[in-house]
């Protein structure tokens, strides 16, 4: 039986389901600085640069690169 007391969820827009540097480096237990050594470096997830000039991951490009860093360390 449906609630019709509670709101439809709304749908996550693409930017919202995209994965921030913030939420990465938690993640990964790292910091801000790190990460973007790694960037630096080529050996972060691919970014997107966002208008506002902060940078998201898309979850398929994050899950990609983990799996990546897996394969380099066996």
């Amino acid at each position: 039986m449906q609630n019709r007391n509670r709101a439809p969820r709304a749908k996550k827009t693409p930017i919202e389901e995209m994965i921030s540097v913030a939420e990465i480096c938690e993640a990964l237990g790292i910091s801000a600085r790190t990460f973007y050594e790694w960037r630096a470096k080529g050996l972060a997830p691919d970014c997107i640069k966002l208008p506002n000039g902060s940078l998201r991951v898309e979850p398929g490009e994050y899950d990609r690169w983990l799996k990546t860093r897996k394969q380099a360390a066996a």
